[in-house]
C-alpha cells in the first residue's frame, strides 16, 4: 500500500515537472515587445473624417472598439480599425478604448484632426562645412528609425543625417560628420548625436539600431562610433582632438568603439571596442578601405524571448557578426561567428548589403539571414547556399501553402554561383525551389502579392518575368523594384518608388508632392513603417529643402483586421534593420495578401509599464497619460481643507467652497504642468459635475475649458496664496471625461480636479426646507429613522449624507457630527 501511495506520489510529481518544463519552455519563448498606445490617427477627407487606430498583438479577435468624438462615444466597433466619422469636422477630437468582456478599458488621449493625409515634423537642418580640401558641404535628411524612446506608448522618429560629400566605400575623398537626432511627433527634438570626423559618411558605414534592448519601456540607439564622437548631452568620447582620416578621406587606423546610448537624452551609457576590429585592412578583400567597413546590424531574440544587439562587419570576403546583451547597465557578449574560424570557410563571402531575421527553423529563437548564408540563434552556422553576394533580400511566407519561411534575393557573382541571377530558397534549409538564370549582376529584386489571380506573393528581379511563389512566369514584372506598401483597403500590396505610390496593373494612388526619395537609384523614403493607426504602413519623405519630415498615411477604408505590423515579430525586426546598408522594405511573419488566413496571435508580452489606471466611486478608469508623473497622481476622497494639493508638492489647501467639502477629488501631479497633451482621462460612473481649479496666473484658459462655466469662486492653498478659479461642466453617466493640457507654462501649477454627484442645488441636513440646518432637521431625521413621520424625495436628499441612495443610521451620525461642529464628511 505505501508502495502505491509512493508512486502515486512519483508520478504526481513528474506530471507537475513536465507541466513546470512546458510551461518554463513556452515563457521562453514569449517575446518582449513594445507596449505601444492605440496611436489613434484622424483626417479630415472629403466626407467626414477618416479615423484609424492599433488594435494590439495581445488583443483578442472578440475586443471590440468604443470611438469618441468630442468625449461622445459615437459607436462601438467589432471590426477592423478604422471609421469615417460622415458629421467630424476639422476641429474634432477623437479617441478609443477597448472593450474586453464587456468592460471598457481606459480610454486613449485625443487627438486633433490632420488638414491633409501627412504629418509635418520640422527638422533642425545641421550646418554645412567644408572638408580639408576645401569642399562645402550641406546636410539631407537620410535613413530614420523608430523607437519608443521615453515609454510614453509613442514612437520617436531617430534620423540619421547625411552630408552632401557622403562616400561610398568604393570612393575616396573627405566627408562631413554624420549626425543622428531623435525627434517627438510633434516636432521637439530630444537630441543629437555627433559621430565626429572619425566615422565616414555613407549607406556602408553607420547603421543605428533603436530597440528596446533592457526591456524597461524605454528603446536605446547603438552605432558604431569613435574618438570624437559627442553624446546626446555634450559629453565627448575618447579623445575629442582626434583625426583618423588619411589624405584620401578613409579611416584606416585609430579608435572604433560601439556605443548604447539613452533615448530620453541621447547619453551615451556605454561605450567599448567595436568587435571585430579592422585588423590589417588588406585581410578583409583589398588595401585601400573599401571592404574593411562594410558594417551591417540587426536585432535578434536569440534566447526567444529577449532582443539581443548583432554587429557585423564584412560580407565580400570575410564576415564576423557579434551578438550582445544590455541590460541597462552591462553589454554582455553573447557569442561571436566568424566565418576565418574552423569550419566556417563556406560562409566567407556569402553575405549582402543588407539582412533579415526571423525564427526559420521552428525553435522559437531568432536565426540571421546573412545574404545567402543564415546564423543561427547560437551562433553556429545553419547553412550556406554557396550563391554569394547580392544587393536585395526578402523573407516572409511568401509562399502559404508550403510550410515555413522563403527567401527571395538577388545575386551580383553570377559567375561564381553557377549562373543564378536571383534565388526563391527555403529559410530553413536554403534549398533552392527554384531560380532565374542570369549572366550579369542582378542588382534588384521585389517580392509582394500584387495580383488576386495568384496565391502567395509574386517575385521578380532585374531583367527577370513576374513570377508567382511557385516560379510560374506569369509575364512582365513591373518597373518599380525597390519597395512595396500595404496602402490601400485590400490586403494586396502596392508599389512604392521615388515618392510615388501605385497599384500594380491600375494608377498613381499617391505622389509626395515637394518630398524628394534617398540613397539615389534606390530611391528610398526615410522609413516605411506601421507608426499609426490600424496595420497599414505609413511612409515617410523628406522634404526637397530638408526643413520637414512628412508621415503619409492612408485615408482609405478596409474591412480586415489585423493587429499592428509592429507587434508581429518578423515585421517589428525589419523596421530596426531597414536602415541597415541598401534599405529593404519589411514583410511579415505570417502571409498577408489576398485569400489570407487570420493572422496567429503572437506570443508576446508588453514591456514597461501601462498608463497608470485607477478607480474611485465617481471615477471609472482614470488613466494618466503622463506616465513620467503618474506615480503622483492618485483618487481622494472627502477633499478638506489641509489636504495636500498635489502628489509631488508639499503644498496645502487653505480655503475650499463648503459645496465642495467631502468631495471625491483627484491629486495632480504639479509637474504634469508641462505635459503637452491630454493629461488624463475617465469616465463617469454616474451623473456628475466636474470642477476643474486653473491657477489664476494663467493668462489664458485652455482651449479644452472654453466650453466649460466659470462658477465666480476660488480655492486658495499656501504656495504664496496662490488662487483657483473654478470651472464646471456636467457630465452623464457613461460619458468620457478628458483632462487636457494646462497649456505647458512653467510659471504657473498644475489645475485641481473635484468631482460630485450631479443633483439639483439644495442645502445639506435642511430636512424641512427653511433655509437653516439645526437640531430641528435632525430630529426630523431621527423622527423619520424610528417610523414615526416621513419624508419627501427633496427632504431625503438633504440628509443623505453619505451619499449612498439609502437613509439610516449612518446619515445620522454623520449629521450629529456636523450639527456639533466637525467636518461634512462625504463618502462620494
Amino acid at each position: 500500500m505505501l508502495r502505491k501511495v509512493f508512486l502515486g506520489f512519483l508520478i504526481c510529481v513528474m506530471l507537475v515537472t513536465c507541466c513546470s518544463f512546458q510551461q518554463a519552455a513556452l515563457a521562453a519563448t514569449t517575446r518582449q515587445m513594445e507596449n505601444l498606445d492605440r496611436g489613434v490617427v484622424a483626417v479630415k477627407v472629403s466626407n467626414g473624417v477618416f479615423v484609424s487606430w492599433r488594435v494590439l498583438g495581445t488583443e483578442t479577435a472578440d475586443v471590440t472598439y468604443n470611438l469618441y468624438r468630442d468625449s461622445v462615444k459615437l459607436t462601438n466597433i467589432s471590426g477592423a480599425s478604422n471609421y469615417v466619422d460622415k458629421s467630424g469636422t476639422a476641429s474634432s477630437k477623437y479617441s478609443v478604448s477597448a472593450v474586453v468582456n464587456g468592460s471598457e478599458q481606459p480610454i486613449s488621449p485625443s487627438v486633433s484632426v490632420w488638414g491633409s493625409n501627412f504629418l509635418q515634423i520640422p527638422l533642425q537642418i545641421p550646418d554645412g562645412g567644408t572638408t580639408p580640401d576645401g569642399v562645402a558641404y550641406t546636410y539631407s535628411a537620410n535613413d530614420c528609425s523608430v523607437g519608443d524612446l521615453d515609454g510614453d506608448g509613442q514612437y520617436e522618429i531617430i534620423l540619421k543625417w547625411d552630408p552632401s560629400n557622403a562616400k561610398d566605400n568604393s570612393q575616396s575623398g573627405y566627408t562631413g560628420n554624420v549626425y543622428i537626432d531623435a525627434y517627438k511627433m510633434n516636432g521637439k527634438r530630444l537630441w543629437r548625436v555627433d559621430l565626429g570626423k572619425n566615422i565616414r559618411a555613407g549607406a556602408h558605414y553607420t547603421q543605428f539600431m533603436v530597440y528596446d534592448l533592457n526591456g524597461d519601456g524605454k528603446a536605446e540607439m547603438a552605432c558604431k562610433t569613435s574618438d570624437g564622437t559627442k553624446d546626446g548631452i555634450g559629453n565627448v568620447i575618447g579623445n575629442a582632438g582626434a583625426d583618423y582620416r588619411n589624405s584620401s578621406g578613409y579611416v584606416l587606423s585609430g579608435s572604433e568603439y560601439l556605443t548604447i546610448f539613452e533615448g530620453t537624452t541621447g547619453k551615451a551609457l556605454y561605450t567599448g571596442n567595436y568587435e571585430p576590429g579592422r585588423g590589417t585592412v588588406s585581410s578583409w578583400g583589398d588595401s585601400y578601405g573599401n571592404r574593411v567597413d562594410r558594417f551591417l546590424a540587426c536585432i535578434a531574440y536569440l534566447d526567444g524571448a529577449h532582443p539581443s544587439l548583432v554587429m557585423c562587419r564584412g560580407y565580400y570576403t570575410r564576415a564576423v557578426l557579434v551578438a550582445y546583451d544590455w541590460n541597462g547597465s552591462t553589454l554582455t557578449k553573447r557569442w561571436t561567428f566568424d566565418s576565418n574560424s574552423s569550419g566556417n570557410s563556406g560562409y566567407a563571402g556569402q553575405g549582402n548589403h543588407n539582412l533579415s531575421v526571423a525564427d526559420v527553423d521552428d525553435d522559437g529563437k531568432d536565426e540571421i539571414i546573412y545574404g545567402s548564408c543564415t546564423i543561427d540563434d547560437s551562433g553556429k552556422g545553419l547553412y550556406t547556399t554557396g550563391l554569394r553576394h547580392g544587393d536585395s533580400m526578402h523573407l516572409g511566407d511568401l509562399n502559404p501553402n508550403r510550410p515555413g519561411l522563403e527567401v527571395w534575393s538577388c545575386h551580383e557573382d553570377t559567375a561564381g554561383n553557377g549562373g543564378v541571377g536571383a534565388s526563391f530558397r527555403d529559410a530553413k534549409t536554403g534549398s533552392v525551389i527554384f531560380k532565374f538564370e542570369a549572366s550579369d549582376d542582378v542588382g534588384r529584386a521585389c517580392s509582394a502579392d500584387l495580383t488576386a489571380q495568384y496565391p502567395g506573393e509574386e517575385v521578380w528581379a532585374a531583367g527577370s518575368p513576374l513570377y508567382s511563389c511557385t516560379g510560374q512566369n506569369i509575364g512582365s514584372a513591373p518597373s518599380q523594384k525597390n519597395f512595396a506598401i500595404w496602402w490601400d483597403g485590400d490586403e494586396l500590396r502596392e508599389l512604392l518608388d521615388g515618392t510615388s505610390i501605385t497599384k500594380y496593373g491600375g494608377g498613381t494612388l499617391l505622389s509626395a508632392g515637394g518630398c524628394s526619395s534617398n540613397n539615389g537609384t534606390k530611391s528610398t523614403p526615410c522609413l516605411q513603417a506601421d507608426i499609426l493607426g490600424d496595420w497599414r504602413e505609413e511612409a515617410v519623405w523628406r522634404t526637397s529643402d530638408n526643413k520637414y519630415l512628412n508621415i503619409y498615411t492612408t485615408t482609405d477604408l478596409t474591412s480586415r483586421r489585423i493587429y499592428t505590423l509592429m507587434h508581429d515579430p518578423v515585421y517589428r525586426l525589419g523596421i530596426a534593420w531597414q536602415n541597415v546598408a541598401y534599405n529593404q522594405p519589411p514583410h511579415t511573419g505570417f502571409f498577408l495578401g489576398s485569400g489570407m488566413a487570420t493572422p496567429p496571435q503572437p506570443s508576446i508580452y508588453l514591456a514597461g509599464g501601462n498608463p497608470v489606471t485607477v478607480d474611485g466611486k465617481l471615477i471609472k478608469a482614470l488613466t494618466v497619460n503622463d506616465t513620467e508623473n503618474s506615480g503622483d497622481w492618485s483618487i481622494q476622497p472627502n477633499l478638506q481643507v489641509g489636504d495636500l494639493v498635489y502628489g509631488d508638492r508639499t503644498f496645502k489647501f487653505t480655503q475650499l467652497p463648503q459645496k465642495l467639502t467631502g468631495s471625491e477629488w483627484i491629486r495632480t501631479a504639479c509637474d504634469s504642468k508641462m505635459y503637452t497633451v491630454d493629461e488624463a482621462c475617465f469616465t463617469a460612473k454616474s451623473d456628475i459635475s466636474v470642477y476643474v481649479g486653473l491657477d489664476t496666473r494663467a493668462t489664458s484658459i485652455p482651449t479644452w475649458l472654453s466650453s466649460w462655466t466659470a462658477t465666480g469662486e476660488t480655492l486658495v492653498s499656501d504656495n504664496n496664496s496662490v488662487e483657483y478659479n473654478l470651472y464646471k461642466k456636467d457630465y452623464a453617466a457613461n460619458s468620457l471625461v478628458t483632462l487636457g493640457t494646462n497649456g505647458a507654462l512653467p510659471s504657473i501649477v498644475n489645475y485641481v480636479v473635484i468631482v460630485k454627484t450631479q443633483t439639483a442645488d439644495f442645502l445639506l441636513g435642511d430636512a424641512n426646507g427653511d433655509g437653516e440646518v439645526n437640531s430641528l432637521d435632525y430630529a426630523m431625521l431621527k423622527s423619520y429613522l424610528l417610523g414615526k413621520i416621513t419624508l419627501s424625495q427633496e427632504a431625503m436628499k438633504t440628509v443623505d449624507f453619505n451619499n449612498d441612495n439609502t437613509i439610516d443610521a449612518i446619515d445620522l451620525a454623520l449629521f450629529r457630527i456636523y450639527i456639533l461642529g466637525g467636518p461634512i464628511i462625504y463618502t462620494n
